[in-house]
């Protein structure tokens, strides 16, 4: 049997070539996906999304591509917002802070000042609009001066809100990617009020969403990037909070968190058993004693000799040794003289 398998990364490509196959920049092909407009798939490798090969060809073959596509994602500060819609940067500045204009993207410049664009295509259809015919020409509306007389900024609320459905866009049905989604937008510390297992803020933590990255970590851009991305009205919090709690419900019920295996209770150590000894031996017999180095030898005294003790003469008993019996009665009448 012949025939070949195509191998998964044949069958896609990583984000950076897939940016330069359909001619857009990198920040240009990340806003379109954000927007929906290309389709990824996730990496089984972990790597990030990817791009279908099929997915290129089916936008290549769009009408006017690629300038129709870059049309689409072609985003404007204040200036040239304020261009497309004729009105002066401060009109357009008052509009955008009264949260009627939705910044798409924002960036920090040399001067950490935080700079909001804005999508083109959105910004002429709200000048088109007969009904925003007042807020572009004459007097600000009064409510729009009052609330800029406040301080009232909605920008960064706006720019949450709307990143929060590019995240759960790319989420899908999976509550885990879902409840991350919105655990990113959150401080650390309402995170853990929610969540308060550690396992699942673990979990969290590693399905967390890649959120635009602005200057080195820890950096005074990055910081000030970051108090723009978390939520901070009242409000705005009680709502994340909520859809996070409700989210988490139905993440432990399809899927609970990993926990680490359960460590076995650990078991009493056993008692070694005695070592059998050597066999019980008799008490050792003493044995010479050890003398120490030969002294000198004392002078030989005299020792009187034994008296020898007179031969007794057995062939004559002694007069005092009384006979009994038949030896004595023989004995006697061996002595009585011959007649």
């Amino acid at each position: 049997m012949s025939g070949t398998i195509a191998k998964p990364d044949r069958l896609t490509c990583a984000a950076s070539r897939a940016a330069r196959e359909l001619d857009l920049k990198r920040g240009e092909f990340d806003l379109a996906v954000n927007l929906g407009l290309i389709r990824t798939v996730p990496d089984e490798g972990g790597g990030g999304r990817r791009v279908a090969r099929a997915e290129l060809d089916r936008l290549r073959a769009e009408d006017g591509f690629p300038d129709a596509l870059r049309e689409r994602v072609a985003t404007a500060g204040t200036n040239e917002g304020a261009e497309l819609m004729d009105v002066t940067p401060t009109r357009f500045t008052s509009l955008a802070r009264f949260g009627l204009l939705v910044p798409v993207r924002f960036y920090l410049n040399r001067y950490r000042t935080v700079v909001w664009l804005y999508l083109a295509e959105e910004l002429r259809q709200f000048a088109s609009e007969a009904s925003n015919a007042r807020l572009l020409t004459g007097r600000a509306p009064a409510e729009v001066r009052e609330g800029l007389k406040a301080g009232l900024d909605r920008r960064p609320r706006n720019w949450r809100g709307r990143h929060i459905g590019f995240l759960l866009r790319q989420a899908g049905d999976d509550p885990w990617a879902h409840a991350a989604a919105v655990a990113c937008l959150l401080d650390p510390a309402d995170v853990a009020e929610v969540v308060e297992d550690p396992y699942e803020r673990d979990h969290l933590d590693r399905c967390r969403p890649r959120l635009p990255a602005h200057g080195a970590p820890g950096s005074p851009a990055a910081d000030r990037a970051q108090e723009l991305m978390t939520a901070s009205e009242p409000d705005e919090v009680a709502w994340f909070r909520a859809d996070l709690a409700h989210t988490m419900e139905t993440a432990r019920r399809q899927r609970p968190a990993p926990r680490p295996a359960p460590q076995p209770a650990p078991r009493p150590a056993p008692v070694p058993a005695p070592r059998p000894g050597p066999a019980p031996t008799s008490a050792p017999r003493p044995g010479p004693a050890k003398t120490s180095a030969p002294g000198p030898v004392p002078a030989p005294t005299s020792v009187p000799e034994p008296v020898a003790a007179p031969v007794e003469d057995r062939s004559v008993p002694p007069a005092h040794t009384p006979s009994h019996g038949v030896l004595g009665w023989l004995r006697r009448r061996g002595r009585r003289p011959a007649e």
